[in-house]
């Protein structure tokens, strides 16, 4: 199964409170119902055996494809309207592709 995996840190003035309010109130039902996502999952990352985390947030999105994803989540207005949302509530994103291996 193909994944797509997103690191990111809060934007200044986002408190953590705040953005797990709006991930479970509409980000995480809004991925879930997206046309090729198969099931959205978000992690709060409070550990790293190396110090500090490099990243407070790690989502996983489970998509039918990536290139699938791309052509039908993506150009939805549902998901253009959240990106204009949540874009601006991050910093420091990393967006990563790829397929499942075990």
């Amino acid at each position: 199964m193909a994944k797509r995996v997103i690191l990111y840190n809060l934007a200044p003035g986002i408190t953590h409170e705040a953005f797990k309010e709006y991930v479970t109130s509409e980000k995480g039902p809004l991925i879930d119902k997206l046309p090729s996502v198969k099931k959205y999952e978000l992690v709060k990352i409070s550990a790293s055996p190396q110090g500090e985390p490099p990243y407070q947030y790690c989502g996983i999105v489970h998509v039918t494809s990536v290139e699938e994803f791309n052509q039908k989540a993506g150009p939805t207005p549902e998901y253009q309207g959240f990106l204009k949302k949540f874009v601006p509530m991050v910093k420091d994103m990393l967006m990563l592709s790829g397929d499942e291996i075990y």
